[in-house]
């Protein structure tokens, strides 16, 4: 709808998945880096239906026929979402099937049906399937006595048609692949591998002994596992979010993936039993779940992926280790910016946070816990805190979607180790990413804060794109008190002297500062990096922005419901996507001549990072921080940021008018891209 004034959500992130998924056929990508990229691209699609394409469902079924904002029911969409994904789904299975499937054979990389196994290959899977698959296989038929049997979200299954040659009785079964069976088999003497549901099909005469198999085909389904927590009815959080995991197994079925070769009648039994309709079909010529390619970018093939940027430690980080200095005896000379994964998460967060554990002068340690990894070092560090008798507590989120098991489990080992746990707010999700510690200095109690723009885990430190600040200012120590007072405890979220705090404060600050740069018209400037933008007040003050002749650069990774260079309504916004090997991840707000809001010269910009994104749940329903970056040298280290992604001569995606989403940089390479320039950039400072 080339008319309306904002985008609509749930396309514009298929719009997203589409840009991950072109990398796939980005020449100048290493070979296996590529397939990586389709892996990713289903990975996204799964959770988009669990969650989006599961809430229009909703919707659907709850008779909403009011249209959104932009003109679309909840059944249009649903319609809008099949079709495109349909598209999306033929491009990808193009792309395999005829480029990358060839390149991997040229490359001594193959996936294999079983007609295709050599002799010996076949005679090895024989023996694999008879002492390792057959014995955890449980063909489930369907008959009278037998009711079409429960089948999980995302588990992958054989459908059969199993008839009796003696009385010609015809039965329906379905055999699940057992998830703890490696999906790509791996063949002996090369990188040659086998699906593992292909070598289940040529042995089903083995699980229906004396019948007929009429008909076998892989399909695999998608349910509704958006967790629903009623915080405010749930006297244990604790035991409601457990059981809420239980019952998201049971979600309503909203898509269906079918391999092509399956049969109209089969087809219809499955819709049937499910209760989808066949928009809700996918139909594939490739394997289903392409996932699995995660697998054959784990191989040990470093000259088919990407050259390795290992992390530097930051300058003054090292200078003080070579010195035996502490973190704290740097930062209480100044504030530390530490760019993840260019400099190390390790030496820094992870550092920080060990020190503190074993420091004698620490009296309290306390922290946000969003999403962490299942063998935390961070949580580590906590534990032994605790257990030599600092007062730690943290705030573990629960409804972290997707993470709750592992948060149930820290939260459950942390409590035993006798860390205080909380689950913060009623009503809201707690996304801040904040640590408090509390140390006794020579000169007195002093607070040291870090506030970063991603999650405290160690493995995805090593992929997303972020920053973290660490700071002694006074003003933002008795910030975070105040904040993690209200977090842990009972009272009201009071105004803060330099933290920008959802969901009470953070969005009339941003709207004040998007209306100061308005005043200032041409000689105003707004840049902000995001992951997504899709709240609808903060769209329409962009525009008033830009009506005013403000200048208005958005690095939005993922969703982005602005529209960009309209005439009339968008002339001045520039709206640009940048996608790579790490994924970019930190929220960074620039208003050329916001300082003045709190009381600073005009004309001198003012810098905010953080955890939120300006959609309405981060803005509204979300316990998000932004801190104020002051330094000059800071500002100039996230100017560099901004630069190298706005710079002309980039690969990247620019938003047209018409809604498209426009490939920019060079055609015949990937680079130069601006990860590229930023981790030669940190590393040339290091060795300086």
């Amino acid at each position: 709808m080339a008319d309306e004034r904002q985008l609509n959500r749930e396309l514009s992130w298929l719009d997203f998945n589409r840009r991950v998924l072109s990398l796939a056929s980005e020449s100048g990508i290493p070979l296996l880096e590529r397939v990586k990229f389709i892996a990713i691209f289903s990975s996204n699609l799964d959770e988009f239906f669990q969650v989006r394409v599961a809430a229009l469902h909703d919707q659907v079924a709850a008779d909403i026929t009011l249209a959104g904002t932009d003109g679309r029911s909840p059944l249009q969409l649903l319609q809008e979402i099949g079709a495109q994904v349909r598209d999306l789904i033929d491009i990808q299975e193009e792309l395999v099937i005829k480029e990358l499937r060839p390149m991997l054979l040229d490359n001594d990389i193959a996936i294999i049906g079983w007609d295709d196994l050599h002799d010996d290959e076949r005679d090895h899977v024989v023996e694999v399937f008879r002492h390792r698959i057959f014995p955890v296989l449980t063909p489930l038929a369907v008959d009278p006595a037998h009711p079409f049997p429960y089948i999980s979200n995302l588990a992958l299954s054989l459908a059969a048609m199993v008839s009796d040659p003696n009385t010609g009785e015809r039965r329906f079964a379905r055999l699940k692949v057992p998830s703890i069976l490696p999906r790509l088999m791996a063949l002996p003497g090369g990188d040659r591998f086998v699906p593992v549901e292909q070598v289940i099909a040529a042995h089903l005469h083995t699980l229906f002994i004396g019948m007929e198999v009429e008909e076998v085909a892989a399909f695999r389904i998608t349910r509704n596992a958006d967790l629903t927590v009623e915080d405010e009815d749930a006297d244990d959080l604790l035991a409601a979010v457990e059981l809420e995991l239980r019952r998201r197994r049971f979600g309503k079925a909203v898509r269906l993936e079918v391999d092509a070769s399956m049969s109209h009648e089969m087809l219809e039994l499955l819709l049937r039993e499910l209760e989808l309709s066949p928009d809700d079909v996918t139909s594939h010529h490739e394997l289903l779940d392409l996932t699995c390619l995660f697998a054959l970018h784990a191989l040990d093939r470093p000259e088919l992926k990407d050259t390795q940027w290992p992390p530097v430690t930051a300058g003054r980080i090292a200078t003080a280790e070579e010195a035996g200095r502490s973190l704290f005896s740097v930062v209480r000379e100044r504030a530390l910016l530490v760019h993840h994964p260019y400099e190390s998460f390790a030496s820094s967060a992870e550092a920080f946070l060990s020190e503190a554990a074993s420091d004698p002068r620490v009296q309290s340690i306390k922290m946000t816990l969003y999403r962490t990894s299942g063998d935390s070092p961070i949580a580590r560090s906590l534990i032994r805190a605790a257990e030599r008798g600092v007062q730690v507590a943290v705030l573990v989120e629960l409804k972290a979607r997707f993470d709750e098991a592992t948060n149930v489990t820290w939260a459950k080992t942390l409590e035993r180790a006798g860390v205080h746990v909380v689950y913060g707010v009623v009503g809201l999700k707690t996304h801040a990413k904040c640590v408090l510690v509390v140390r006794s200095d020579s000169d007195g109690l002093r607070r040291y804060v870090h506030l970063g723009t991603g999650n405290y885990n160690s493995r995805t430190a090593r992929l997303y794109e972020d920053l973290g600040y660490i700071t002694c200012d006074p003003a933002i120590g008795e910030d975070a008190t105040q904040l993690f007072n209200h977090l842990t405890g009972y009272s009201r979220d009071n105004d803060y002297r330099s933290l920008v705090v959802a969901p009470h404060h953070l969005r009339n600050r941003l709207l004040a500062l998007i209306a100061n740069e308005a005043k200032h018209g041409p000689n105003g400037s707004i840049t902000i990096k995001t992951n997504s933008i899709g709240d609808p007040e903060m769209i329409e003050a962009l525009y008033e922005a830009s009506a005013a002749g403000v200048s208005i650069d958005l690095l939005v990774r993922g969703i982005c419901c602005v529209r960009a260079g309209v005439e009339g309504l968008s002339e001045n916004i520039r709206v640009r996507s940048v996608l790579g090997r790490y994924l970019e991840h930190s929220r960074i707000y620039r208003f050329a001549n916001g300082a003045e809001i709190g009381g600073g010269h005009p004309s001198t910009p003012h810098f905010l990072i953080g955890s939120a994104d300006l959609m309405p749940r981060n803005l509204d329903r979300r316990v998000e921080t932004l801190v104020p970056v002051a330094h000059p040298k800071h500002q100039a280290w996230l100017d560099q940021v901004l630069e190298f992604q706005l710079a002309d001569d980039i690969v990247a995606f620019d938003l047209q008018p018409d809604n498209s989403w426009l490939r920019v940089g060079p055609l015949d390479a990937f680079e130069p891209h601006s990860q590229e320039r930023m981790y030669h950039w940190v590393a040339a400072k290091q060795r300086r």
